[in-house]
């Protein structure tokens, strides 16, 4: 036999199904057992002291649980076997760890748990089974390789501002700027959100309005700069 290392279950060319096995001890005359296993249907043989019976002459095996002897109804002394065949189907409730499939793998139900994992930069954000892209711009093009390009567009009309679409949402040269934006979120610019080194936080929108109890705060190294275009002035 192959070395199967490594592997869960036989291989197919070991075996492809799995047995079960009941065997009967009559009192009497009797003519229906009840495999308490079960059995799929055309896949069950019947032996009476060892000898072989033929389907559809000797007995019947037709709902997947009783088998009906119709000639040489076994008595009592007799020893009845019952063999069924079954479909070797492998679960996994659990599989701590790695899991690696060298080929293609077929789900059918649904996954549970997290299934993409988003970087940015190269540093993780987090785990998600869903994405969202909010706002429009954004194409998404499937290749024919399982794999999903997603495009997002600039801000339109230089880059700067909110893209303004066409009627049919494609996106037009123009873009608008808010006069006036609510921060309604404490935040806090530093070196986790605001670059690694001394940096420039900047805001296109000439008056920013911050709500009652919400702070904003400029760490060590960070600029503020409001309406950098100097919109307000227009």
């Amino acid at each position: 036999m192959a070395d199967r290392s490594g592997y869960i279950g036989r291989a197919p060319s070991d075996s492809s199904v799995v047995v079960a096995r009941q065997v009967f001890k009559p009192t009497g005359i009797q003519t229906n057992f009840t495999f308490a296993s079960g059995y799929n249907v055309g896949y069950l043989d019947a032996y009476i002291n060892g000898a072989k019976q033929i389907k559809g002459e000797d007995y019947t095996a037709t709902d997947g649980s009783v088998v009906v002897f119709s000639s040489n109804q076994p008595a009592s002394g007799d020893v009845v076997e019952l063999v069924a065949y079954k479909a070797f189907n492998l679960s996994i409730p659990n599989a701590p760890g790695n899991f690696s499939v060298g080929g293609d793998l077929t789900v059918t139900g649904s996954i549970t748990g997290a299934s993409i994992g988003i970087n940015s930069a190269g540093t993780s954000v987090g785990a998600a089974k869903t994405l969202n892209f909010i706002g429009t711009g954004n194409t998404f093009y499937d290749n024919g390789d399982g794999i999903i390009d997603v495009s997002i567009a600039g801000g339109g009309g230089g880059g700067v501002g909110t893209a303004i679409n066409y009627i049919d949402q494609s996106t037009s040269p123009f873009t608008y700027i808010d006069t006036i934006v609510d921060v309604t979120e404490n935040m806090l610019f530093d070196t986790t959100n605001s670059g690694k080194s001394d940096s420039l936080v900047v805001s296109v929108i000439p008056e920013i309005s911050i709500a009652s109890g919400i702070a904003v705060t400029v760490g060590v190294g960070k600029t503020m700069v409001i309406d950098v275009l100097q919109i307000g002035d227009l």
